[in-house]
């Protein structure tokens, strides 16, 4: 690699972090709808280079200490940058409260259609699960299997061992036929809530105004909390926390005025409410559910004096539920699917004493929010079904035989046998999905290949085309005859695709994901209801990226499960750069050699040097010296605020390649942009014009006209993203700015991600000194809470290392 030396002289001065987490005790706070709870920007909420705003602070600490899949440690500690980035693309797509409400029609996009997909999935869900035995219905005591369960929390806190009934559950129900969406539903716009009769959004107002809290909150805070809004916040202040972008603090403040002397931070309510907040800041940092304990500690950290009340009272009131998740020692077998009253009464008839099975084997409490136990919980019996429904007949594998060959011979072998495979590998990997998907188009088979971003399914379908498949197109209903390219979030929302049948599966019989990682948990758990019986899926990815931004680590968890079969590739990315970026991948930061100045290094002193060598690189250097336009360059940085963060590039970039007065929200056409339709998903495009419908833009090649209200919320500059943003997309060359203030929040999979996104040419700005070798060596990916391990192992007997 070349090192390029310093062109300035000046004392390096690290810019400063924007501000941290709150004090969480009640009435600290601003007023609601403030610069800090408001989100009257894209800005609000976000993970800026060494912000722990971003998770709100406790949620990650508490994340932090609850650990992975098993994993345990106490609370505390910085947010983590995964956590950090999937906080700022979820905040991306939220909007201010008081223009949360569209105004007049709204066009319809794939992410609104994706949004309306996902309300009937879990009314699906939700529908199916109360029909299990022992439902809790919010409001009521518990009994029957939540009683055991509360039980089993003391018994475990307090040292006690928990009953054996609690591992047993009733036997699953019968799979019910998924109802077909519709193809064009009328959704409400991402971040903007339902419409409400204008009654309802008056009075709510005015106990926002008598609350002290600000008047545009109003529309949003009645659509979140449905008819009666007016009434719940009379009654129960605390309701507002429900609402987006309110902060515990905040809604202390608005409980305060409307409850004068009665409010303190020992009331149920504010216990109840902070609860629920929590675990949804968890969500927002990755993770399912929390331990017991970390939820306890962050609870103790807002103030709130009595943790296992106000959990106890969130658990009966249906805000959350309880889980309790068999840990096993290493080394030993994973547990069996969990016993049913029968199977426990048989055994104590049989002299089998199932208490001492169970005392054999740890367990940790989990505490998490419905939606995603449902998502989870779905997902492992999607799968499950997937596996158990391929035809097992004699022979079948046989006609796969003639047709695998090359690299791709073992994927398509293991796809021939098995409903469900995993295939790891980098960017030159894809050619072995590309292969098998023409090896079954070849069989007769309906195919379906779905990436996470619009540039993976250009990238995917022209090695198709060299595999002799077939590049991206409209599929039109009932026609299912070639393969199709398309992106996860169009499949689900109905806007790409092969269609549905009457059932409402998906008209394939082999489904392929690409940039599996990415993958959130209720993305994965649509998928896998959405596969007809008998259908095989593959997921595909390269597990050393940066996780989903959604909650879950779908992937990882399968990797580590091992309940099917795992391909490995061993194609290697090419190049200096894919030398780079495969030793980064294991912990080691190496030097290549690159005679073409394929990969670059230019130390800077502070950030000031950063944004101008940057700039320099862009529109100057690496167009004249490797023949790359700036239109085909990409910044990439830690995060947006700090001294060199996309805020601050993206403002120098501007003014260097296209300047203008920004008359339109800060935007003029030809502006290079980032327009977020939904949390966690940006698609990279061009400003056209701005007239009175909106600002046009051209994203993936597809025409987006942005409402003006919806522009601050969901359109950026798009020059410098964070990686989070830049994750399933290549450029010919990137340029990746490490300055001094964003060594906290470097890690492997952020430099395996932000050095992966260069095709041709790497250039690194770099600040960090020795916090870059430091975090690919010793920084692994934060761990995330979930069930999805013990869950699909429950149903699928895991394979033999």
């Amino acid at each position: 690699m070349t090192t390029e030396p310093s062109a300035a002289a000046e004392e390096a001065e690290p810019g400063t972090p924007d501000a941290g987490p709150e004090s969480g005790t009640p009435g600290a706070g601003d007023q609601p709808g403030s610069e800090a709870g408001g989100g009257a920007s894209p800005d609000a909420g976000e993970g800026d280079a060494g912000e722990g705003d971003v998770a709100e602070g406790d949620a990650a600490d508490a994340a932090e200490g609850s650990g992975s899949s098993g994993s345990s440690g106490s609370p505390g500690g910085e947010a983590t940058e995964t956590a950090a980035e999937g906080t700022e693309t979820a905040a991306e797509g939220t909007g201010s409260p008081g223009e949360g409400v569209a105004e007049g029609a709204v066009q319809l996009s794939e992410a609104e259609a994706e949004l309306a997909a996902q309300r009937e999935l879990r009314e699906r869900i939700e529908r199916r699960k109360a029909e299990k035995e022992g439902p809790v219905l919010a409001g009521t005591a518990l009994s029957g299997k939540a009683a055991d369960l509360l039980a089993a929390v003391r018994a475990v806190e307090s040292g006690e061992k928990p009953s054996a009934s609690v591992f047993s559950g009733p036997e699953p129900t019968p799979r019910r036929v998924a109802q077909e969406p519709a193809r064009r539903p009328q959704p409400v716009p991402s971040g903007a809530p339902a419409s409400m009769a204008s009654e309802s959004v008056e009075a709510v107002r005015a106990v926002l105004v008598r609350g002290g809290a600000p008047e545009a909150l109003a529309p949003q805070t009645a659509a979140t909390l449905g008819e009666g809004a007016d009434g719940q916040l009379r009654e129960d202040p605390w309701q507002l926390l429900r609402v987006a972008g309110v902060r515990p603090e905040q809604a202390d403040a608005f409980a305060r005025a409307l409850l004068g002397a009665e409010c303190g931070p020992d009331d149920e309510r504010r216990g109840r409410a902070v609860t629920g907040w929590l675990l949804e800041q968890a969500a927002v940092a990755g993770h399912t559910a929390l331990e017991a304990a970390a939820l306890h500690a962050a609870l103790a950290q807002r103030s709130v004096p009595d943790p296992d009340a106000a959990v106890q009272s969130a658990l009966a009131e249906g805000d959350a539920l309880v889980f309790q998740d068999a840990l096993d020692e290493p080394g030993s077998t994973p547990p069996a699917p969990r016993r049913s009253e029968e199977d426990d009464t048989q055994g104590d008839e049989d002299g089998e004493d199932g208490e001492d099975v169970e005392e054999a084997r740890p367990v940790r409490v989990l505490i998490g929010l419905e939606r995603y136990a449902l998502a989870e919980e779905s997902l492992a019996d999607g799968l499950a079904r997937v596996v158990n429904s391929l035809p097992k007949e004699d022979g079948a594998a046989a006609a796969w035989e003639p047709v695998a060959t090359g690299s791709a011979a073992g994927l398509i072998r293991a796809v021939a046998g098995h409903g469900l495979v995993l295939h790891t590998g980098g960017e030159a990997s894809r050619a072995e999905p590309a292969a098998l998907v023409a090896a079954a188009r070849s069989l007769g088979l309906r195919v379906c290949a779905a990436a996470h971003h619009p540039d993976g399914r250009r990238r995917f379908a022209e090695l198709l085309a060299g595999a002799g498949g077939q590049g991206p197109r409209e599929a039109s209903e009932g026609d299912s005859s070639d393969a199709v390219v398309v992106t996860v979030a169009g499949l689900l929302s109905g806007e790409e695709g092969p269609g549905r049948d009457r059932d409402g599966m998906l008209r394939t019989d082999l489904l392929v994901v690409l940039d599996a990682p990415q993958l959130d948990i209720e993305n994965a758990a649509m998928l896998a209801e959405s596969l007809p019986d008998g259908a095989r899926l593959v997921l595909s990815g390269d597990p050393g990226v940066l996780w989903s931004a959604g909650p879950g680590r779908v992937f990882a968890d399968l990797l580590a499960a091992r309940v099917c079969p795992q391909i490995a590739s061993r194609t290697p990315d090419p190049g200096p750069v894919g030398e780079l970026v495969s030793g980064i991948g294991i912990g080691e930061l190496n030097q290549v050699e690159a005679p073409g100045k394929e990969v670059v290094i230019i130390p800077v002193r502070d950030a000031g040097e950063a944004i101008h060598r940057t700039v320099q690189l862009v529109a100057d250097s690496v167009p004249r010296a490797i023949g790359i336009p700036a239109e085909q360059t990409q910044v990439i940085t830690p995060g947006h605020g700090g001294a060199a963060g996309t805020r601050v590039l993206n403002a120098a970039l501007k003014e260097r390649l296209n300047p203008g007065p920004g008359r339109f929200g800060g935007f003029d056409p030809g502006d290079r942009i980032a327009y977020s339709a939904a949390p966690g998903r940006s698609v990279l495009g061009q400003v056209v014009k701005a007239d009175a419908a909106g600002l046009h833009l051209e994203c993936a090649g597809a025409p987006v006209v942005v409402p003006k209200e919806r522009v601050e919320q969901t359109v950026r500059h798009g020059w410098a993203l964070t990686a989070h943003q830049a994750v399933g997309v290549r450029w010919p060359a990137a340029v990746v700015v490490l300055p001094g203030d964003a060594a906290q929040a470097l890690s492997r999979p952020w430099v395996y991600t932000a050095f992966g996104r260069a095709d041709r040419h790497l250039s690194v700005v770099h600040g960090v000194e020795q916090a870059l070798p430091h975090a690919v060596a010793e920084i692994p990916a934060k761990p995330r809470t979930t069930r999805l391990p013990s869950l699909i192992t429950a149903q699928i007997p895991p394979t033999p290392a």
